[in-house]
């Protein structure tokens, strides 16, 4: 641990992971001059420690010869850098295609003046809001930054470690358009910032991020920890490295309390009600925004935010002929609506999460704290449920009403969210549909679903459901099955992998019958056990492929940082 404090209070650490037996990341803390840096080696093996290092030695050097501007120090070390990184590679055949990201801020009083390269990233928390600085120089960052994609979209992503930006991989010169980008912004006493690797990133999302910030205000070393903890807690997939740098004026904003608007839900860089878990809304972001500066009853908040959604949904249906679900719709009356806690391990109001359906009404939420849970789940119209810590809430199954060993049921219901779960079947608790959806529409998102014979999830009838970034993986049976002529819900960035294998006749990613037209965008089949989209009409296939990514992508020159980092090669 490295932590330093004198008008900054400041704090960083570097983590490998729980999948990864070296740390290419590296990082450096010098309050007294205000530098700080956030290094990710890319090569694989010890190739990436090597990049790193060299970066960080030569960066360092540069930045503390306090001759010229802080912008050219800035360039000339990332060029120096990246120079020598190229040289080495060159010499040495272990380390060829070595590079590494990095982002390098200098806090001057109130002045930030930031060099960045690649995916590590630097976020400014302010007046509980957190916003990102930096850019991803990244095909799925580029969309992300746009709008087109979610953050939760982006962080599911297969092709989200790619970059097309780095430092090592072919020399440059300081002022190289496409290479350093520049940042300048102000840096105010009652700010902090955040500089971090996709490590963390990747698995927790920017709300979570300002939400255990601020119940650490004022305690940076501890924010840091909780950071890593965080990642590690969601998966530890790469190497997590955090860097806190707190103002003079900033404080904790935490009060203590739990709370989960129905509606007001933030941007990818925007979040309103920290103390609890907060989820992205492709379609209703712009509008939340605007509901918070109108009014703060959650009264208000829900009328607002349901005609606003009403509103863009009949836009975008005229627009674009895609159909938008409104999430929440407005009570029937004027009672408080609530969220209810399930924890098994702890003191909450309930332990089961049946328990707390049967008690919940239309516009309330239930918050899932991690832990196994073996029962039957019938979701109710209007109720959200959500785990606190993505994947750490596990179903699993016990048979339902109909016989069937289904984990989770939506039949004739609309205005859901299903956020953040695993369901997992195997020989002790056989598993024949993970999620099942029947004439109904509800919003899945970051579910995970493996271990199921006959589909991982079934969607059949009427609905407009909206699945967006979940895991359908190891399913004997198909990935996700859709029936039906009025079956047309939208997927978009789904990873559908090594489906349909394992029994005599094997099963695709995506199966559609009965004339099923879902709008299929961004997802992600490979190693299922028949190749593509089956049920697709012959007038469609080109589109829907073009659409998709089908079987393992092939990255281009650059994009070494997918298939080189933490040792694959």
């Amino acid at each position: 641990m490295a932590a330093a404090a004198s008008v900054l209070r400041c704090a960083g650490d570097t983590d490998p992971g729980r999948e990864r037996e070296n740390n290419e990341d590296r990082f450096l803390i010098d309050s007294d001059r205000g530098i700080f840096i956030v290094i990710d080696g890319i090569g694989g093996q010890a190739a990436g420690e090597v990049a790193a290092d060299t970066a960080l030695s030569l960066l360092q050097r540069r930045m503390q010869r306090q001759t010229g501007t802080v912008v050219e120090r800035l360039r000339e070390g990332i060029t120096l850098a990246n120079n020598e990184i190229f040289r080495l590679a060159q010499s040495n055949e272990e380390w060829q295609g070595m590079a590494c990201v990095l982002t390098a801020a200098v806090v001057d009083n109130s002045n930030l003046t930031v060099g960045h390269v690649g995916d590590t990233r630097l976020y400014k928390i302010r007046g509980g809001e957190i916003r990102k600085i930096t850019p991803d120089h990244s095909p799925i960052g580029v969309r992300e930054d746009a709008g087109e994609i979610t953050e939760t979209e982006a962080m599911q992503h297969p092709r989200r470690n790619e970059v097309y930006r780095d430092v090592g991989s072919s020399e440059h010169t300081p002022d190289d358009s496409d290479f350093i980008e520049i940042i300048e912004a102000k840096f105010e006493s009652d700010s902090a910032l955040l500089l971090c690797s996709d490590g963390l990133t990747d698995l927790v999302p920017s709300s979570r991020i300002l939400q255990i910030v601020r119940e650490r205000g004022n305690e940076p070393t501890a924010a840091v920890r909780d950071l890593i903890h965080a990642a590690n807690e969601a998966g530890g997939k790469d190497n997590i490295t955090a860097i806190l740098v707190e103002g003079e004026s900033f404080v904790s904003f935490s009060n203590g309390s739990r709370k989960l608007s129905a509606i007001a839900e933030p941007t990818d860089t925007q979040a309103v009600d920290s103390t609890a878990p907060q989820y992205t809304s492709t379609f209703l972001s712009g509008p939340a925004r605007l509901v918070r500066k109108l009014a703060t009853t959650r009264w208000a908040f829900l009328v607002y935010g349901a005609v606003i959604a009403l509103v863009m949904s009949i836009v975008i249906q005229k627009l674009f002929g895609l159909a938008v679900i409104p999430t929440v719709k407005p009570p029937v009356s004027s009672r408080e609506v609530r969220s209810f806690v399930v924890n098994q391990h702890g003191e909450s109001q309930f332990a089961s999460i049946g328990e707390a359906l049967a008690r919940a009404q239309p516009g309330d939420t239930i918050e899932v704290a991690p832990g196994e849970y073996r029962e039957h789940i019938k979701l109710k119209s209007g109720v959200s449920l959500i785990s606190l810590v993505p994947r750490g809430a596990i179903i699993i199954p016990v048979r339902s009403e109909s016989g069937q060993s289904v984990a989770i049921e939506a039949t004739g219901i609309e205005s859901v969210r299903l956020i953040g779960f695993k369901i997992l079947g195997n020989t002790e608790y056989p598993l024949s549909v993970g999620l099942q959806i029947t004439d109904a529409t509800i919003t899945v998102e970051e579910l995970e679903v493996s271990g199921s014979s006959d589909a991982g999830i079934e969607i059949t009838g009427q609905g407009l459901s909206i699945l967006r970034a979940n895991s359908v993986h190891d399913n004997s049976g198909v990935g996700i099955l859709m029936r039906g002529p009025m079956c047309r819900p939208r997927l978009v960035g789904n990873l559908l992998v090594r489906n349909g294998k394992t029994t005599d006749t094997k099963k695709p990613g995506i199966e559609l019958l009965e004339r099923a037209r879902p709008d299929l965008f961004d997802n992600y089949l490979s190693e299922n056990g028949v190749v593509g989209i089956v049920g697709l009409p012959d007038g469609s296939k080109d589109e829907v492929n073009e659409k998709n990514i089908l079987g393992p992508p092939v990255p281009a020159n650059k994009d070494r940082k997918r298939t080189t980092r933490g040792g694959r090669r």
